[in-house]
This record gives structure tokens, sequence and C-alpha cells, in this order.
């Protein structure tokens, strides 16, 4: 009589594959302007930067299939400015809407989204200008999101603007400034505008209190010594806060993205 083995087969699960890392569109409008800090985190992350200037020519893309995301960085001019390359940047941005991809507006790009949503963007009306550190305050749509992000809004962020947004039908309000009062918003399930400068770098602090100091003399501008000692009291939060930002900005679907960070109040 002879044993009869039994044969067990083994199903193995094959293991997920992940999913491959394209580029990120960034969008700058000064011939050598950087992505800074934001543009470095992103890179670390294993995204590719698809630099491009519209103001100097290089065309958008039609969609973002081939993009994780898109980001316009900030600028001298206005959102208000009657130039063709501006205007085509700000229509430009219902494409990324329309097909939910991440997208972040920084300062004049948040006024941008702005723009793009009906809303206005206007000087102060006692023409103060936001140039160094100021408070922000989280709503409770931004509480909402500092939950799901897991770090807190940093206290005081980077502003060099003298133009502030509002807040038009669609637009949920994250953080809240005094003399500009819209500082942080969300559209939608992917896109968001911050009028701050999170992005900025010690070197570009420097450049920009040398090579604008004039700016500095403007109603509601800090002195370049307290741009440099709030860099040291204030940035390692921003850049906590920042880099899980990032992450949570730029992963998964877009369906994903509105679990993980919608903040609707």
């Amino acid at each position: 009589m002879h044993d009869t083995a039994t044969r067990l087969e083994v199903i193995r699960t094959p293991e997920p594959v992940e999913r491959a890392k394209q580029p990120v569109l960034v969008i700058l409008h000064q011939e050598h302007s950087s992505p800074g800090r934001v543009g470095r985190l992103i890179a670390a992350q294993g995204h590719a930067l698809d630099i491009r200037r519209p103001r100097f020519g290089d065309p958008l893309p039609e969609t973002l299939a081939g993009h994780d995301g898109a980001i316009i960085f900030g600028g001298p001019m206005s959102a208000n400015d009657d130039e063709a390359w501006l205007r085509d940047e700000i229509d430009w941005i219902g494409r990324v809407l329309r097909e939910e991809k991440p997208f972040l507006g920084l300062c004049l790009g948040a006024q941008m989204l702005v723009k793009h949503m009906g809303g206005r963007v206007a000087g102060h009306a006692e023409g103060r200008a936001e140039i160094g550190y100021f408070p922000i305050h989280p709503t409770f749509a931004g509480e909402d999101l500092a939950s799901r992000l897991g770090v807190p809004w940093p206290s005081h962020v980077y502003q060099w603007h003298r133009e502030g947004l509002d807040d038009p039908a669609g637009v949920s309000v994250l953080a809240t400034g005094t003399d500009f009062p819209i500082q942080a918003i969300q559209v939608g399930p992917a896109a968001f505008g911050f009028q701050f400068h999170p992005e900025v770098t010690h070197a570009m602090v420097y450049r920009w209190t040398t090579r604008a100091v004039e700016r500095l003399a403007l109603p509601g501008a800090q002195e370049a010594r307290l741009h440099h000692s709030g860099r040291f009291m204030y940035d390692g939060a921003v850049a906590t806060w920042l880099e899980a930002f990032l992450m949570r900005w730029l992963e998964g679907t877009p369906a994903a993205l509105a679990e993980k960070l919608s903040a609707r109040s």
C-alpha cells in the first residue's frame, strides 16, 4: 500500500505594482526664477520637474494626462495685467480643474486661480503691502485639512505682495490674515492657492531683500533684518508643514485626493 501524497497548490497574490511617477509641471514668470524648496521637495519624491515660462513663449500642455500635477508660481506682475500670455494662463487653469489634477498656485498663481473662478484681485484699500513674515490663522476647513495631514499650519509665513484675493463661489477658505484676509484656498478636490511663499530658501530671501530693497519702504512692509530673524523663528514649521502637504497633494488619484485632502466645511 502506497501513501498518497496530497499536493497543495499555493496561490500567491501578485505584489501591487507602484504607479510610475510622472513629471510635475512648473510654471515660472521670470527668466531666472526658481521653484525653490517646493521644487526640491517634489524632486525628492521622485518627480521630474517640467519647467515652463509661458511669458517667454513656452507652450502649456493641452492636457495634464502626462503630468502628476501643476504649480503656478509668483512674479512681479499683477493678475489684472492685460497681457495675452497671462490671460491665456488664467484660462488654462480650467483644464487642470476639469481633469481634477493636483494644482497649486503660489502668490500670483493663487490670484490667477481666483481670477479664473470669477473672483477679484485688488490692492489694499490703504495701500498697504505684506512683505516679510506675517501670521495666518486656519479656518475650520483649514483645521480639517491639518488633521488629515497630521501637521499643523505654520503660525507665520513669508509674504511678498501688494494685492490680495477674495473668495468667489466655489472657493473654500483655509486660512486668513489681517491686512489681506484670504491667505489659503481650495477649489474642488485637488486645487489649492496660497497667497504666501512657502517655497523661499535662505538665498531667495536674501536676493529679494537685496535686489528689491525699495519694496521694503512700502507701508506695512518689514525691514530686512526682520525677514532674516523671522526665517530663523518660523521657517522650521513652514518646512515641516510644506513637506507633509506636498506628499499628500501629489499622491493617488483624484478620488483618493478627494477623500484624503477635502477641506470643505
